[in-house]
């Protein structure tokens, strides 16, 4: 019970961990387009922003679940294994005991645990946003856009564009034929329409 108890108490901080993620990602991604994200983006934006990411990336969020239940089922092997020779070279190199029984070992590893997942985790969001940014600059730059979207604006004239993001206050798009990003807040926007991909 202890131990839930202690994983209970550091969920909040494992979702500010996961909050100051999003907010990098989105940083690095729309620096490389030039625009300061932080300036067009509320709180509500700001506190959604990692549960949107995983939201609308399956992929993301059966990485992430990958990426802890590798190091959770590493440390178990570990600490099986304490006897053996690689185990005890392994947690040597740490400067870890490994003559230490199972829940002294537990304690020491699961510090170690936590670091290696939010490394891992930091090297992901920053990835994802540097890749991101990246292949969006170079398709503005080149037009290889997909259009996927139609809006109307207030002129009544719809127009194809390409939806970069949407926050609950702006869209940053593109549109067809231009190479320069518009960003447009939600209520200049009379009509929405998903373009057909067949």
């Amino acid at each position: 019970m202890k131990y839930l108890e202690k994983i209970q108490g550091l969920l909040p901080l494992g979702y500010l961990y996961l909050i100051i993620l999003g907010l990098l990602k989105e940083s690095i991604l729309f620096y490389q387009l030039g625009i300061n994200i932080l300036k067009y983006s509320s709180i509500t934006d700001i506190l959604i922003s990692p549960i949107a990411d995983m939201a609308s990336s399956p992929i993301l969020i059966i990485i992430i679940i990958s990426v802890v239940l590798f190091f959770f089922i590493f440390q178990v092997i570990i600490i099986k294994n304490r006897e053996k020779n690689w185990s005890k070279k392994l947690l040597g190199s740490y400067k870890i005991n490994p003559e230490s029984d199972k829940k002294e070992l537990q304690k020491t590893l699961i510090p170690i645990f936590f670091l290696l997942v939010s490394i891992e985790l930091l090297a992901l969001f920053v990835g994802l946003g540097i890749g991101e940014g990246s292949i969006i600059k170079k398709r503005i730059e080149t037009q290889n856009l997909k259009y996927n979207y139609t809006i109307t604006s207030e002129s009544n004239e719809p127009v194809d564009i390409y939806m970069i993001d949407i926050n609950s206050t702006y869209y940053f798009y593109v549109t067809k034929g231009d190479k320069h990003i518009k960003i447009a807040p939600v209520g200049k926007i009379n009509d929405l329409e998903i373009i057909s991909r067949k």
